[in-house]
This record gives structure tokens, sequence and C-alpha cells, in this order.
């Protein structure tokens, strides 16, 4: 049920409400939309997250920071309490993207979706194959790779000599044929109900494999409009095509809605929380944020840190010793936040300035200890460059 009250707050402090039960059946929903158009509504504020159909402006209120004393939670009151808030502009809204936008997440998440599917069904082949005895996850990199693939697709359809199963691996393949004979050895007297269930899972991982094609495709014609933001985000280290997708389907092609990169990182969950009372802070534990955008961060923040010669690079190997792995990977998450906001709110592109930083860096710290050893009565001479150095050896 849907408890809906209509006021006209034109005169300060004088609220005539006008109170009705609406059902959440399609009927009962239609009926809504025309009493509030029959109503001149202009603004509607709303605690829950559903959907249906509306009239005028829709602010959604978080329902944590608007919440009622305990006990005194009714539905007509605490609609009574929104209006009154939302008046006194008071209240703290949540972000409500528009229809298109809506879309798109609906999509990226699906691909998500299907993605972990992927993988559950891969782990699935490999318990499959270790309770059949073949211990061929031992010798390949990637169990769904083009080699491991038609050695277990010739399994499925019946074949039983190893010999020619480890045939059927390409030349680049580590493993050597002895090597993949021993590990497909078991097939020999393979039942065949194993075959069968790798089968099933084997088509059931092809048509997985389609349907995320085919969203990828439909991707990348909604967002044909933003292919500019799209390029713009994957230029970052540790971020992709399919990264920038995602993050553009959360916040937006040019994260309008935020007016600072604190605002974007608080909304995310990507920066250290302040649970502060009476001067005394007792948790800096980060704010729960939208999941799927810290899911998005810390994948790229993982990837950003393994780059070589990035700016993300030197700031885990210069935190990590002091922060630990976990701590690090969400300091580089916080920056990376920052900057998607820059660069899809000032329509910038990213700079890499890793290595000129490096060396800026050891420049100054050998100055500075050169400094410290002077002042502490040692002799010290900067050291020759090495341009200078070779060409005094070539003159002697």
């Amino acid at each position: 049920m849907l408890a809906v009250l209509v006021s006209d707050v034109e005169i300060e402090s004088e609220y005539q409400f006008e109170r009705r039960m609406f059902g959440s059946s399609p009927d009962q929903l239609r009926s809504l939309s025309a009493w509030l158009l029959e109503q001149e509504v202009e603004e509607v504020v709303m605690e829950s997250t559903a959907q249906g159909r509306r009239s005028g402006t829709l602010h959604l209120a978080q329902a944590q920071s608007n919440r009622g004393r305990r006990g005194r939670k009714r539905d007509f009151p605490d609609a009574e309490r929104l209006v009154k808030r939302l008046v006194a502009r008071e209240l703290t809204l949540s972000f409500v993207p528009d229809a298109e936008q809506r879309l798109w997440r609906t999509v990226t998440r699906r691909k998500y979706q299907l993605r972990r599917d992927h993988v559950r069904l891969q782990n699935q082949v490999e318990s499959l194959l270790e309770e059949a005895h073949i211990k061929l996850s031992s010798l390949v990199s990637d169990l769904l790779g083009a080699s491991a693939r038609r050695m277990l697709k010739a399994l499925a359809e019946g074949e039983t000599n190893p010999a020619a199963l480890a045939a059927l691996a390409d030349w680049k393949l580590r493993a050597t044929p002895e090597q993949l004979c021993d590990a497909l050895g078991a097939c020999t007297d393979l039942k065949p109900v194993y075959r069968r269930l790798l089968k099933m899972v084997l088509e059931q991982l092809q048509f997985l494999e389609q349907q995320i094609g085919q969203l990828d495709k439909e991707m990348a014609s909604l967002l044909s409009q933003h292919q500019d933001a799209v390029e713009r985000l994957a230029e970052v280290p540790g971020l992709g095509v399919d990264s920038a997708q995602q993050i553009i389907a959360e916040v937006g092609p040019t994260a309008a809605t935020f007016p600072s990169a604190k605002c974007l990182s608080s909304w995310v969950g990507a920066c250290p929380g302040d649970e502060e009372s009476a001067g005394v802070n007792y948790s800096h534990r980060s704010p729960k944020g939208n999941r799927h955008m810290r899911r998005v961060l810390n994948q790229c923040a993982n990837a950003a840190a393994r780059t070589k010669g990035s700016i993300f690079e030197i700031v885990y190997r210069r935190s990590v010793p002091r922060l630990g792995h976990n701590q690090t990977i969400g300091a580089i998450a916080h920056r990376q936040c920052r900057l998607i906001w820059l660069i899809l709110h000032q329509a910038v592109r990213y700079e890499e300035r890793g290595p000129a930083i490096t060396k800026q860096s050891k420049q100054r710290r050998t100055a500075r200890m050169i400094r410290q050893l002077r002042s502490l009565g040692y002799r010290i001479e900067p050291p020759i460059p090495q341009h200078q150095s070779s060409a005094q050896r070539q003159g002697q």
C-alpha cells in the first residue's frame, strides 16, 4: 500500500493535508498518477525507492537520514514530516538518475551478473575435472583458453585417447605432450555421465559468452553519443572501456549531479568515514555508498597498482609498507574517484606524470639528505652527472 498526502505549501507553517491510500497494482498506480495531476502537484518527495508513474519533480529522501524518532514511525505522519522538511530544505536527498541512465545501469549490471555466472561455471568445470581425476588445470593457465577448450570439447564428444587429446593443444602451450597425456590419462575409462555433464557446462558457457557479447554491442550503441567520455576514462591506468562504461552508467557522462570531487567520493563511499561524538572520532570506516561503483573502483585500483610507470604504482609502493595492501588500495580508489570526476566534469584528458614525479622526488630527496649531512659537519660533494663522468673518462 502507498500512503499519499497532498498539501499546498505556499502559505508558510499552514499545512492542510489531503490523505489517500493506494495499492501497488498497475491500475492503482494509474489512479495515483491521475490524482496527482488533478491536484496539480509540482514536487513529489518519497522515502522509498519504489518505481511508478509520477507527476512533477521527484525528490528521493534517504531513509537513514530522514527517519523519524524510534517508536513514532507511521505512514501518514512520516509523509507529513517529509513534506515539512522539503519545504524547509532540510532533506538529505538521494541521486535519482534519468530514465536513459537507468537503462544504462540495467544493461551494465546485467552484464556483470552474467560474468559472475561465467566464473561460477568455470569453477564448476574445474571441480568436475578434478572429480574425474583429470589434472588439466595444473598445466594450462586458462581452463577456457583455446587449447584447453578444444581438448574439453573433444573429451565431451567421447574421445578416449589421451595422445589424441594432447595433440589438440597449441604449440605455444608450455606443457609437453607427455605431461598432457599424463594429466588426461583418466579419460580412457571416464564414465559417460561426466562427459554429458561437461558438455552441458560447455554449452552453458558458450550461451553466456554470446549474451555478454550482445550486451557489449548494446552498451556501445547506448553510449555512442558519449564515446569521447568513454575514451577519456579508458585512458586512466587501471581502467578500460568496460570499466568506463560502468562508471558512466552509474554517475552520468559529465557527473553533473556532483558539484565537487569530494561529493562524488562521499556518494561512492571511497573516502574515510567520520563517526565523531563529543570531539572523539570512534571510526574511520568508509560509508557503504554505491556498491557497484566501489566494486569497479576496487578492481581498477588493483589493476592501476600493477601498471608499470604510473603514478598509482608509485603511490602503492610508497604507502603499502605503512598502510598495508587493503588500505593502500582504498587510497588509490579514492584518488581515482577524484580523477574520474575531474575528467568527466571538466572534459579533460588524463596525463601520466609518474616517471617525472619519481625523478623529481629523487632529486629533492638527494638535495635534502645532502643538506642534513652538511649540517652535521660532513663534507659532501654532489654526484657527478653520468654524461660528465663519461666525458671525463674519454678525456683521460
